[in-house]
């Protein structure tokens, strides 16, 4: 089922670690831990696993430019199968909420990405139609998605001769939440009297249904038959307007609907009287309570969102109300993507059935305690909600699950770590745990020095000028955010090709940040926490850690062996630690370093193995980065518009004016193209050089 693809085969310490994974795991241990170092391929493992395994696979990643590497790496080595992306889906997002001290209520506010809704919606599409499904997500895998077997069950099959027609068709999309419009959309569809087209919500299928009218009297029967189905493969989804699209004729095909929340008719009949119910009850609890203007604003705001479920099947902040859609009682989990691995043959269910499907948690030591803590800040918030009646009881049902609910819902498991916690290795157990400390390549853990504080970046500038000299690239570690930004505008300042990341810059724009960074566009990149776990940067030489001995969690001994092991896939890998003093952490740290170090070194000398750097092709991540809308395409026309100013400057040149005008047209298009794509800043950007423009004319 699951054909893996390498121009490589296991070495080093790889067969022995794939052999007890798979035994282990085949043999009724249900945990299992991967202690594997940094650059032992432990990705390369996994995938020999999952192919002798063949088992539908959940990878779950805790931030989601680790989600993209992994998914890129799965996807090269299963490019027949269905490997996909899931992670959060929000650029922006700003929960409802209320502060009672200042009487401030928050509407929810978010900026949702296009492009991710698609993946994840490609995503649990695959998880109903295939077996050869591995799915990467971040956390947000364990949050409520809506009923798998609702989004299941209320697709539309089409196919050539149904007996349906047009206007029903019509309906049934809109009931799927699919939009019409003139201008054709993922998730929508639009019409002529004779046929349909639709764009998918995952953003891979065009199609077109044609409707052959029947009877004597067409105009009066209408069209109630299909005559014929068409799909197209479409490429890029912010481009099918621009399509010509290469229709091929079909015989049948499954319409998903454009949302996960929705509902059969008979089922929203019954949830809206339930809504009613609670309704009735909690306000008649709030005004017991003297709370007569909550009990008011409760009953308001809850009718208004019932007629809109009523007329059009959805409301904003649906989700509040899932609990009754999806027929779950007080307190039962919410149905999570979790359910969609068992769409296909267990059950869908809320309850406690595991699917069978195989979970890697890659970097669990970290991913593990994101999991445990989900819940907990969601409770609160809703909870003041409920009290100042803002939203119902059940509000308190579309959560996260439990950390013990997540552990009911999966079978086999794997931990990935190079420093596994208490708690993997308590599951794990002896017999669980498997070490590959080996890498293939030969190469050691990196050479580590301890600075002091004095004249460090100083000392870190010429360091990084000899590295750059030699075209390797740095990576340089601060304790906060405005530290990063500074530490980067310094090094820039002084000549360095520098940029950083931290928590707020965009997921989909830290890759282009990292590809920058390995193809040479950048020589060093500043971070906080993000440039830990899992990155595989096979050109990152020197790796400087400022403030090494402020212990904490940025600089406990588990965080500094993984930033460490950064430069461990680099023949020349060196660690600079600027501190005054050396913690315990500090120590902790450097000794497991040089101990794995040292089981390199014997094993290069026992099999007389020359260690070698990593070389891995840079690629462009497969997943849509909106923010490179046309960016390219603007700078380069900046000489081009510095050269009409000019012309302007001078006395009227007709050349100047046609050419200024050819170019607010094509600014004008490009503008339009990033403001359908969500992209606010480049179409703000580009509006401020086409007011110029016009202003010159």
């Amino acid at each position: 089922m699951f054909k893996l693809v390498s121009n490589y085969k296991p070495t080093g310490d790889q067969p022995q670690a794939i052999k007890k994974l798979i035994e282990g795991l085949e043999n009724g241990q249900r945990e299992m831990t991967l202690l594997g170092v940094t650059g032992s391929g432990k990705t390369f493992s996994i995938a020999n696993v999952i192919a002798e395994l063949k088992k539908p696979t959940l990878v779950i990643s805790h931030n989601k430019t680790l989600a993209a590497q992994t998914y890129q790496e799965l996807k090269d080595f299963f490019p027949e199968n269905s490997v996909h992306y899931f992670v959060s889906y929000y650029d922006y997002y700003q929960p409802e909420a209320y502060l009672p001290h200042t009487d401030t209520y928050i509407e929810k506010d978010a900026k949702i990405n296009e492009e991710i809704d698609r993946l994840r919606h490609a995503a649990t599409q695959a998880l109903i139609t295939r077996d050869d499904v591995i799915i990467v997500a971040s956390v947000s895998c364990i949050y409520n998605l809506g009923s798998p077997e609702d989004y299941k069950n209320l697709s539309l099959d089409i196919f050539e001769g149904q007996k349906i027609s047009l206007v029903e068709t019509v309906k049934s999309l809109i009931r799927l939440q699919y939009k019409k419009d003139y201008e054709i959309k993922r998730g929508g569809f639009r019409n002529t009297k004779d046929e349909i087209e639709i764009f998918s919500a995952d953003g891979n299928n065009l199609h077109k249904i044609v409707f052959n009218p029947t009877g004597p009297s067409p105009r009066v029967l209408g069209k109630n038959k299909i005559f014929k189905i068409y799909s197209a493969k479409v490429h890029h989804p912010d481009d099918v307007e621009f399509e010509k699209p290469n229709y091929q004729r079909i015989l049948e095909a499954k319409i998903f609907p454009a949302k996960y929340w929705v509902a059969p008719d008979e089922k929203i009949d019954i949830a809206l009287e339930n809504i009613k119910a609670e309704l009735q009850q909690t306000a008649k609890e709030l005004k017991k309570e003297g709370k007569g203007l909550e009990a008011e604003r409760l009953s308001r705001r809850t009718l208004y969102d019932l007629r809109l479920i009523k007329e059009t099947g959805y409301c904003h902040g649906i989700e509040n109300y899932s609990r009754h859609l999806d027929f779950r009682k007080p307190g039962q989990p919410p149905f999570t993507l979790l359910n969609f691995f068992s769409t296909k043959g267990g059950s869908a269910s809320g309850g406690k059935t595991k699917g069978d499907f195989l979970t890697i948690i890659d970097e669990s030591h970290i991913t593990l305690p994101q999991l445990k803590g989900m819940h907990r800040g969601d409770k609160s918030r809703k909870e003041t909600l409920i009290e100042y009646g803002f939203r119902l009881p059940s509000a308190l049902d579309n959560r996260p699950l439990h950390f013990e609910e997540f552990e009911e819902r999966i079978n086999r498991v794997i931990f990935l770590s190079a420093t596994p916690s208490k708690y993997e290795l308590k599951k794990s157990g002896r017999k669980g745990l498997v070490q590959q400390l080996i890498r293939p390549t030969g190469l050691l853990d990196p050479t580590i020095e301890v600075r002091r504080t004095k004249n460090q970046v100083k000392h870190l500038i010429e360091e990084i000028k000899r590295r750059v000299a030699r075209k390797e690239r740095i990576l340089v570690t601060t304790l906060t955010k405005r530290m990063a930004e500074d530490m980067a505008e310094y090094l820039a300042e002084n000549g360095i090709k520098t940029n950083y990341i931290h928590s707020e810059i965009k997921t989909l724009d830290r890759l282009e940040i990292i590809k920058g960074l390995r193809t040479g566009q950048y020589d060093v990149i500043v971070g906080v926490n993000l440039l830990r776990e899992g990155l595989d940067l096979p050109e990152v030489s020197l790796i400087a850690i400022f403030d090494a001995d402020k212990e904490g969690f940025l600089r406990n001994a588990t965080t500094l062996i993984q930033t460490m092991g950064r430069a461990a896939r680099h023949i020349n890998g060196h660690i600079i630690l600027y501190a005054d003093k050396t913690t315990r952490s500090m120590k902790a740290a450097i000794e497991e370093t040089l101990r794995r170090r040292k089981i390199q070194e014997d094993h290069n000398q026992k099999n007389n193995i020359t260690p070698q750097s990593i070389k891995k092709a840079i690629k462009d991540f497969d997943l849509p980065l909106p923010s490179q809308i046309s960016r390219s395409k603007i700078w380069e026309g900046e000489k081009k518009k510095e050269k009409i100013y000019n012309e302007l400057s001078t006395p009227a040149s007709p050349k100047a004016w046609y050419d200024i005008n050819e170019m607010i047209k094509q600014l004008e298009k490009t503008m339009t193209k990033a403001v359908k794509q969500l992209d606010f800043e480049t179409a703000l950007m580009i509006r401020e050089q086409i007011l110029k423009l016009k202003k010159g004319l």
